[in-house]
């Protein structure tokens, strides 16, 4: 019954049940009766916006306590002991552990944006593959390919060496070559060396890499900048080109650039690639000065995938030794999970 046929009929209720104790208690039920109703569907709303509120609150609070560079679980699924970061002495100024699920496993100076030198010619290898330019055409070097900013080597004699495009991302890639890396970005674009590097820039921002800003091909300019999070992105990307995984993973290769055939024996300037007990699948280096020693990898470790950059290392081995590091951390882990 409606508020407004309750005030209809008010009158002959009234007539009826004045006389009546009951009565009156049901008159007084009758027409506060909606009123309580009301209210309480009114309340209902409000108490669960009010504990929603306070469990965002709680949930707030609880990340606020947990450490900036906290640790995840090792196993996404499984139970697993706590990740313990004093276990790792890592030497690296910046460090990031990632698993296969986007889990942070160790952070170090994470969002730290520093130059990352020859981790570089990673995107360098995308953005030529993303062109879809011919990879067989032979490119020489010449003069334009060679290092001036600081003076770097390379087994790559200008007016001398010619090798394919696919030979020039094998040596840029496998062994870090400069001369070889700028040759690609002169000769990918019409445009050239600037065109090449905007593509570059524009392939960052379309992989969420907002901290990463590219200058040259090379990484020989100390204004190729990134953080680890981003580099982490990067990593993942190149795992989609099966030339960057098979390319970034053999340990050595034999490149013959000279007329007279003279063969060049390419190794991997990363030295866990050729350790058997190592399963890596991107791998790449860096230094310069400005940067320090670079390592980003992804890698297999037991039945898992792992995704790992470490940057700005004071010693030639500094990121091997970290990488060995976190390695036999993970390992041992694993051993204690399935020890459960």
């Amino acid at each position: 019954m409606s508020r407004l046929q309750i005030l209809r009929f008010l009158p002959r209720i009234l007539f009826q049940l004045r006389r009546c104790a009951q009565g009156r208690m049901l008159i007084v039920t009758v027409l506060l009766g909606p009123l309580v109703l009301s209210s309480a569907a009114c309340a209902a709303p409000q108490q669960r916006e009010n504990m929603n509120l306070a469990q965002l609150n709680d949930d707030s609070a609880q990340s606020e306590i947990m450490p900036a560079d906290n640790t995840s679980t090792l196993f996404r699924n499984n139970a697993s002991p706590s990740l313990n970061r004093a276990d790792l002495r890592l030497q690296s100024v910046s460090a990031l552990v990632v698993d296969e699920y986007g889990n942070r496993l160790y952070s170090k100076n994470a969002q730290l944006i520093k130059p990352i030198a020859s981790v570089t010619k990673l995107m360098t290898a995308i953005v030529v593959l993303d062109a879809k330019v011919p990879l067989d055409p032979p490119i020489g070097i010449i003069e334009d390919d060679r290092d001036r900013l600081r003076n770097s080597s390379s087994r790559l004699r200008i007016g001398d060496a010619v090798l394919t495009r696919r030979e020039m991302l094998m040596a840029a890639l496998m062994s870090s070559d400069n001369r070889a890396a700028h040759a690609l970005g002169r000769t990918t674009f019409q445009g050239g060396m600037p065109a090449f590097v905007r593509a570059m820039n524009r392939k960052a921002k379309a992989l969420g890499m907002y901290d990463t800003y590219f200058a040259d091909s090379s990484g020989l300019n100390a204004q190729n900048r990134s953080s680890a999070e981003d580099l982490v992105k990067m990593v993942r990307a190149a795992s989609n080109y099966p030339f960057i995984r098979k390319t970034t993973s053999t340990g050595e290769t034999t490149l013959r650039p000279f007329a007279n055939g003279q063969p060049l024996l390419y190794r991997n300037t990363n030295a866990l690639v050729r350790n058997p007990e190592w399963n890596i699948e991107i791998s790449k280096t860096g230094f310069i000065n400005e940067a320090g020693h670079c390592l980003v990898m992804q890698t297999r470790i037991g039945d898992r995938r792992f995704h790992i950059v470490l940057l700005d290392g004071a010693g030639r081995a500094t990121a091997t030794n970290d990488a060995i590091r976190i390695r036999n951390w993970l390992l041992n882990l694993s051993q204690k999970t399935a020890a459960r």
